[in-house]
């Protein structure tokens, strides 16, 4: 039941359910059921003869909702599995693996498509009636050639909704739902031809297609190195089996460019499932997948649990993104759950990135993970070269050093495009008053709060609170407020008036809420026309760019000194896939990199060096001090009205627990001690081994659920936190 309680619950079947009917009911169907003063919809899990509890006790199930499973036994177990393993409330895991309106009890929407016909008054229309109405004319005459034309016949002939809504009001068509023509599975599943491969390329793929079964590959590949043509031929080798592919990346923002070259390359349904969708839309699409009428499905972090008739292959493209990391609820790795669910499907799983995370690059150097490195760009163009501008003793304008901008001059003179990469939204991340030193604060959060300047708005980015922007100090009542540091908005602000005549686009989380917005602005870019993109790390991931020449990253000190151990780590990542977005075809791209710290050994090793040099240091790094992959965290994180009740609960648990095998610290303050008005303390958990810091996790989840402070006190736990936050 979709609860937060960890355990699963006993019911009696509907009290008028025969036996014959009770006996073929199979686990995986959804029941709705009587739940304290609430009627819930929960998963059936198993059908048994006895109870641990007393049977007047139990009560009967309200009713049966469907008459086949919705999860296949599978599906059923890995929900459970990622359950245990995150020490999650199963009813939850479940309620993850199906859209919102099963959810809420709706019932699967038949396959039908929308087809306009004649009606009978239509059909008996005299000709020449409608010579006023030239379209509607064109509609009517169709109609009498064909019984009946879908939307998409309809788009063809350039008739739009308003003509046919026109006609439905004469009474002359009407609109009828008719079952949609399946796919046929057997019939060629590509649209255009593939692209010749390298020798790398080639190599990666025919080790991957000459194994069966599971595997687990890393498909390490520079920026530009042509990962998702192998991606493609391997998709196409999965259909041609009459297989399934699933594919998972990192960000909304990216589907619509990868949906349209699967759509160009393939002629199969592809199912797309992520948050930007209706109710409606992603159960359609959750539908195909489960019936196994889409070939592909395309989805961000939840489509890993979706219903697939006959998984044959897992992609993860990105697999390092942090994007895979459910940050609140139930905090799962959509990575590490899609390497489990390929073991149990017995397909082989893809994990694709320039940079890979330390974990999965730490298994493939160890031969656990099967390593594929690409080298080279598939275009044949060169990699970007690498400057460092040391801006210590620089006279910055809005964070652009002389140097910077000069270049930046020269690329928009040659005609070419350049990508301005600040990793910090808004105007300024910050508001001090000169007069006295007042700094806007969140009233909610221990954070400061950031400037947006065209909505004359201090936003805090932690919890949304919002307020406007004064005039005057709160404090001395000063009218000498200054916007200390950069973000997004004051660089585009910098650049209209250093480059007045060049078009300039933002590209952040502001500028990109509204439906298409992302995919309108890129494809302005890909018009070719000079431009300056700046923006946050959306423009880092997976976009291809084929005019920009320059990209140039404003500050690349913010990782190196995170209070996150995975600070450095991601910094590095960043950097190189931010990189990666220059000189991408046919010309020569390079990356101005500014810097208060050149000569630190983390920059320089990024610089000098590839990634996979990098990141072999950190690893050492860690190894010496037993983090992850060398060790096994886990946080159990506390918040309340008041910081007495999470350290008291916490220190119960602490003292309570058998901690043999791990090591435990705290309770400490969350590094962010207030956010949303809630305060925050953190129990940090240790071990070598992952047994026993799951079953010490196990008895802190046990304690927590019993002690008296359980219901002031909103507890979770995050097993392999990818945030330490």
């Amino acid at each position: 039941m979709p609860t937060p309680l960890r355990r699963s619950f006993d019911y009696l079947p509907p009290e008028a359910m025969t036996e014959q009917a009770v006996a073929a009911l199979q686990p995986g169907i959804r029941i709705e059921a009587p739940f304290g003063n609430r009627q819930l919809v929960g998963m059936l899990l198993a059908i048994k003869d006895t109870s641990d509890f007393d049977s007047s006790k139990i009560k009967p199930v309200t009713k049966i909702l469907d008459n086949q499973p919705l999860l296949s036994g599978k599906l059923l177990a890995l929900s459970q599995w990622a359950a245990s393993y995150y020490q999650h409330p199963v009813g939850d895991a479940f309620a993850n693996a199906i859209p919102t309106l099963l959810r809420k009890g709706a019932q699967l929407i038949p396959n039908t498509e929308t087809h306009w016909q004649l009606t009978t008054e239509g059909k008996g229309l005299p000709e020449g009636a409608l010579k006023r109405a030239a379209k509607q004319a064109q509609l009517v005459s169709l109609l009498q050639q064909q019984a009946s034309l879908s939307r998409a016949q309809l788009d063809n002939a350039q008739i739009s909704q308003a003509t046919c809504k026109a006609l439905i009001e004469k009474g002359l068509v009407e609109r009828v739902e008719i079952a949609a023509q399946r796919y046929d599975h057997n019939q060629d599943c590509l649209k255009s031809a593939p692209l010749t491969l390298n020798a790398e390329q080639q190599h990666a793929l025919d080790t991957i297609n000459t194994h069966s079964g599971f595997q687990c590959y890393v498909l390490e590949g520079i920026t530009g190195s042509g990962k998702t043509e192998v991606y493609l031929q391997l998709i196409e080798q999965c259909l041609k089996k009459q297989q399934q592919a699933l594919i998972l990346i990192p960000e909304i923002g990216l589907t619509p460019q990868t949906l349209s070259r699967f759509q160009q390359r393939f002629n199969c349904p592809i199912a797309t499932l992520h948050s930007g969708l209706t109710d409606r839309e992603r159960l359609l699409a959750w539908q195909q997948a489960q019936s196994g009428e889409a070939g592909i499905i395309l989805g961000t972090r939840s489509a890993i649990f979706s219903a697939v008739a006959n998984l044959g292959l897992i992609i993860i493209d990105e697999e390092h993104d942090s994007s895979f990391k459910q940050q609140d609820g139930f905090r799962y790795s959509a990575r590490d759950i899609g390497i489990k669910r390929a073991s149990d499907e017995q397909c082989p799983i893809v994990l694709g990135s320039a940079t890979p995370s330390l974990e999965t690059l730490n298994n493939a150097l160890q031969g656990r993970y099967h390593h594929l490195q690409l080298k080279q760009r598939a275009t044949g163009a060169s990699a970007p070269r690498f400057e460092l501008l040391d801006i210590r003793h620089a006279p910055m304008e809005d964070g652009f050093s002389p140097a910077l901008i000069s270049a930046i001059g020269s690329e928009i003179e040659r005609g070419n495009q350049v990508l301005v990469f600040i990793n910090r939204r808004g105007f300024s991340p910050m508001l001090m008053c000169h007069d006295c030193g007042h700094v806007a604060h969140c009233q909610h959060c221990d954070a400061r709060m950031t400037v947006h300047y065209q909505q004359r708005m201090l936003r805090c980015h932690h919890c949304g609170h919002q307020t406007a922007l004064p005039d005057r100090c709160p404090e001395c009542n000063s009218n000498q407020l200054e916007f200390r540091g950069s973000g997004t908005e004051r660089s585009e602000q910098a650049l209209k008036r250093l480059f007045p005549t060049t078009e300039i686009q933002r590209i952040d989380r502001d500028t990109t809420t509204r439906k298409q917005a992302m995919q309108q602005m890129v494809d302005q870019v890909h018009k070719g026309e000079p431009c300056i993109l700046v923006g946050t790390q959306m423009l880092a991931k997976g976009h291809h760019f084929p005019d920009v020449t320059l990209v140039a990253v404003l500050d690349a000190d913010g990782g190196l000194f995170s209070a996150d151990f995975r600070g450095p780590e991601k910094m590095g990542q960043l950097l190189i896939q931010v990189a990666g977005r220059a000189g991408r075809e046919r010309k020569a791209g390079r990356v101005m990199i500014q810097t208060h710290q050149p000569e630190h050994p983390l920059i320089t090793s990024l610089v000098n060096d590839s990634y996979h040099q990098y990141a072999k240091a950190l690893l050492a790094e860690r190894n010496s001090s037993g983090l992850p992959p060398f060790g096994h965290l886990a946080l159990v994180r506390a918040e309340a009205s008041n910081l007495p009740q999470t350290d008291t609960l916490l220190q119960h648990l602490r003292d309570q627990v058998d901690s043999s095998g791990c090591q435990i610290f705290g309770p400490l303050p969350a590094p962010m001690t207030r956010k949303a008005g809630r305060f925050r303390s953190q129990l940090l958990v240790r071990s070598d081994q992952r047994r026993p810091l799951h079953r010490t996790l196990q008895q802190l989840c046990s304690l927590a659920e019993q002690h008296p402070l359980a219901g002031k006190v909103r507890w979770s736990v995050d097993v392999d936190p990818s945030e330490m936050f």
